[in-house]
């Protein structure tokens, strides 16, 4: 009989530890070769099981006294939720209260007085990124009854890998950007119906908060908060013109500045002053803008480098995570290195959502005042060796509340990067916590 104080954890399967980071071709090779669907199943699970309430699979049936005695308070499990196109699965991680996922089974499930959080990685991770983040979620969804879901986003992680086209041209760039973004925006509301959720905050960290305000823009009545953490696309890039908020009548245009309608004579003058100002940029850089301007993905790289691929991901992991321990950066090597080596799909929205130097085509600044009305809270988290510029979120902040929306806030983290939550996951965890019990 099992231990009824021992984790879940330990009932489980022994999982093989990961490789360690290769610094030689045939280590490379070698992990290279092991990589797949399978490996990649393993790669995650190693950081979920860190949850000592961890399953593999959800239970089937409802909790005994003894399974709920042994469980705790909470049950976490891994799933593959089946949106409307069969093909189309999110990998989810739910983290559900035992009473309420007891509820389930009940003829009249007993409704959550708190709505459930789900966190959403960044471009071309996953949710075990957030694996450091986990265990205080879950702990707080206990205490709520409520439930914590960490999702990939579809064509990444390890969901569903569908083909990615964008259809509209290049010069419409409205429709381009609107093309991409609904790819992410349906799958997530195709998900919220599936799991029945009525409302959701939303924390979402870089592109996945940005896809996060474009979802709350396009569903607001489905979202209780939402929580940025080191959002992208909020900024205007250098050539952005600032949308005017001035509320008198423009002054009248002198005849030095006057406007013109567009003709194909000045059409091709603008377009041979954009030809000039291209060729003054360096070789490299003008290399690096054609290449995202074609929809090339940074991960192709990694693919191309076929068993080197390996080694260039762990060059990448053991410079940047420097503050996760030998283990858990073995960890994330083997975890980062089994999704990006599956088939491309979802990364190559970034050139159609982004300009080259990673600006929107369709800055967040000039359209999250659409959110005001609804009086959504609005958190901007950064990290104070952050490449994203927090002057977004504060601009974001002011415009909410010129439009009505005094909820907004921007916070930054001491002693972080751009993987906020990663790199101080502490202050972090305390701040999620914080923004998630504010009274609104």
């Amino acid at each position: 009989m099992a231990n009824p104080t021992a984790p879940i954890t330990s009932l489980l399967p022994p999982l093989p530890p990961a490789a360690e980071i290769p610094s030689k071709f045939l280590e490379s090779a070698k992990q290279w070769w092991a990589t797949g669907e399978k490996q990649s199943a393993i790669s995650e699970e190693r950081l979920l099981r860190l949850l000592p309430f961890f399953h593999s699979q959800k239970p089937t049936k409802p909790l005994t006294e003894a399974e709920i005695s042994e469980i705790g308070p909470i049950l976490a499990y891994s799933s593959r939720v089946e949106l409307g196109d069969s093909k189309h699965q999110i990998n989810t991680l739910s983290m559900v209260s035992t009473s309420l996922f007891q509820s389930q089974f009940g003829n009249s499930p007993t409704p959550s007085q708190t709505p459930a959080v789900v966190m959403l990685h960044g471009y071309g991770a996953g949710l075990g990124f957030y694996f450091r983040n986990f265990l205080p979620m879950a702990h707080w969804a206990s205490k709520r009854n409520t439930s914590v879901y960490a999702l990939d986003w579809l064509g990444m992680g390890r969901s569903s890998r569908p083909p990615f086209h964008v259809k509209a041209s290049k010069r419409d760039v409205e429709a381009r950007v609107s093309e991409a973004e609904s790819f992410f925006v349906e799958s997530l509301e195709d998900w919220r119906q599936k799991m029945r959720l009525d409302k959701m905050t939303l924390v979402g960290h870089s592109l996945g908060a940005y896809f996060s305000v474009v979802y709350a823009l396009k569903y607001p009545q489905r979202v209780e908060k939402l929580i940025l953490l080191s959002p992208a696309g909020v900024n205007r890039g250098p050539d952005s013109t600032v949308p005017s908020q001035e509320t008198e009548p423009p002054a009248t245009i002198s005849s030095e500045n006057r406007v013109e309608p567009a003709s194909k004579s000045n059409l091709e003058q603008v377009e041979e002053r954009q030809r000039v100002a291209k060729a003054k940029q360096s070789r490299s850089r003008r290399l690096l803008t054609y290449l995202w301007e074609e929809g090339y993905s940074p991960f192709q790289v990694v693919r191309m480098m076929g068993v080197w691929g390996p080694w260039l991901v762990g060059k990448y992991s053991s410079r940047r995570f420097t503050g996760l321990t030998e283990e858990e950066t073995r960890n994330m090597h083997d975890y980062m290195l089994n999704i990006t080596l599956k088939k491309a799909s979802g990364e190559y929205c970034v050139s159609h959502i982004l300009a080259p130097g990673a600006y929107a085509r369709m800055p967040l600044v000039d359209r999250i005042a659409g959110l005001a009305k609804e009086r959504i809270p609005i958190t901007f988290v950064y990290g104070d060796q952050d490449w994203m510029d927090p002057e977004g979120g504060q601009e974001s902040v002011e415009r909410l509340r010129q439009a009505g929306n005094g909820l907004g806030r921007t916070y930054i983290v001491n002693n972080a990067g751009h993987h906020v939550y990663l790199d101080n996951p502490s202050v972090v965890n305390d701040l999620l916590v914080k923004e998630l019990d504010r009274k609104i």
